[in-house]
């Protein structure tokens, strides 16, 4: 592996249509690889791209619990282990070291699904202790990444939630979610559903590289629209917000996002936990070397001189005079295109409890 400073990163580390640069061994591992040159010129051969593989993830629950105090829902459900959007700055990554591979380019490549998700959820939502409050989608991994066309799982989890009146939030950077305007328009019509739509650049050339796999930003905006028009709330996540990168489009992707019917609006600036802080760092010598340096200065800014800091209430956007300037810009354009004038809280109040084997059934 060669140095992250290094512009030059030899055709064989960079794979087509994967957004990390190396597959950089986990924290956890004890021993690390590096590609040297033999002689016979074979470390700069180019390979063939890495072809996604799929693996039953094997879990007996659905539900994931968490009391962090600078996020809005306290439950999520994530179908997928692994994203192949491939999205270089996805704080997620770091979880794929917890099964011994690669926040690189396994994590985009090495997928795990859950095919018992639906019958999972029925049976949490059936137990007496089960109290509704919303569940939030794609808080880790993309629901809508490529494989769901195919498996559906997110669309099961959905008809579940559909048939019980359970609340439900969606982040995507997927147009795939359009597919289940049957299950969310009856759902929106009873409150019981958003969808907040991820658009990190309007670039096109720039989103190949930095989330390969996912919609373009045309086809989210697009996606939003529909959304919108078909009576889902869909809002717009500026997410991540990228200093000297994508900083610069913030009011262009409000005022696109409002022509699509977006009434709310939220921004997250960029995350480098762990592994992510190397992997990002490959990414910009390999596609932004002229800029790497700004780039990198600039989240140092933001986070107290290093290049992350995961204290709660200032994670998600950073500290100091850069991201006071960042919130004030994003709050008076906001104002100005009518953007998060009124929030409408999702209804948990119309849950009905599965039935269970041996419960009795209701006069009513």
């Amino acid at each position: 592996m060669r140095d992250v400073r290094n512009p030059d990163l030899s055709a064989r580390e960079l794979r087509k249509g994967r957004g990390a640069a190396t597959n950089r061994e986990g924290r956890f591992e004890r021993f690390t690889k590096e590609a040297i040159d033999d002689g016979w010129g074979a470390i700069d051969e180019e390979l063939p791209p890495i072809a996604t593989t799929l693996t039953v993830d094997t879990t007996r629950t659905i539900i994931a619990r968490n009391e962090s105090p600078d996020i809005p829902f306290d439950r999520s459900i994530n179908p997928y282990r692994g994203c192949e959007h491939g999205c270089v700055y996805c704080y997620a990554r770091p979880t794929h070291a917890w099964l011994g591979l690669s926040p690189g380019q396994d994590f985009e490549s090495r997928l795990f699904y859950k095919p018992d998700a639906a019958k999972l959820l029925e049976a949490e939502l059936a137990k007496p202790s089960y109290r509704c409050k919303f569940i939030a989608m794609g808080t880790n991994t993309d629901p809508y990444q490529p494989t769901e066309r195919r498996l559906e799982i997110t669309r099961s989890i959905i008809k579940v939630l559909a048939a019980h009146n359970h609340p439900l939030s969606i982040t995507t950077k997927s147009a795939l979610v359009t597919r289940d305007l049957d299950l969310l328009v009856p759902m929106a019509e009873k409150r019981l559903v958003g969808v907040g739509i991820s658009v990190t650049t309007l670039d096109a050339k720039l989103a190949r590289t930095l989330e390969p796999r996912a919609s373009t930003p045309a086809k989210r905006l697009e996606a939003m629209r529909t959304l919108n028009a078909a009576g889902v709330p869909c809002m717009v996540m500026v997410a991540p917000c990228i200093p000297g990168l994508t900083d610069s489009e913030m009011e262009r992707i409000l005022e696109a996002a409002a022509a699509a019917g977006a009434r709310e609006a939220a921004y997250i600036t960029l995350r480098l936990p762990l592994e992510i802080k190397d992997l990002f760092e490959e990414w910009l010598a390999a596609h932004a070397p002229g800029r790497a340096k700004h780039v990198l200065s600039l989240v140092r800014d933001l986070r107290g001189g290093a290049l992350y800091q995961s204290d709660y209430g200032t994670r998600m956007r950073g500290t100091g005079p850069y991201a006071d300037m960042l919130a004030k810009r994003f709050d008076i354009a906001c104002r100005r295109l009518g953007l998060n004038r009124e929030r409408r809280p999702l209804d948990a109040t119309l849950f009905k409890r599965p039935a269970r084997a041996g419960d009795q059934l209701s006069f009513l």
